[in-house]
């Protein structure tokens, strides 16, 4: 699960070092991961991962080949 204190810090570090323009937002019915926006667009999941003791986070980003290619 992914508290309030630990998003408000993840938006934060991800603000410094990727763009302040970005947000996350509590996914429905999933409590172990959050969606990041830039604006109203939707960029990314970042994902909570817990093993043997240790705490990360994933970011995890699909560019569709469509939105490269312009069609």
């Amino acid at each position: 699960m992914i508290n309030k204190e630990e998003t408000l810090r993840l938006e934060a570090y991800l603000k410094e070092k990727l763009n302040p323009g970005l947000r996350l937002l509590s996914r429905d019915k999933l409590n172990d991961s959050l969606e990041v926006y830039l604006g109203a667009e939707f960029l990314a999941v970042v994902y909570k991962d817990e093993e043997e003791g240790e705490t990360s986070y994933q970011f995890m980003m699909t560019v569709l080949k469509e939105d490269i290619m312009g069609g």
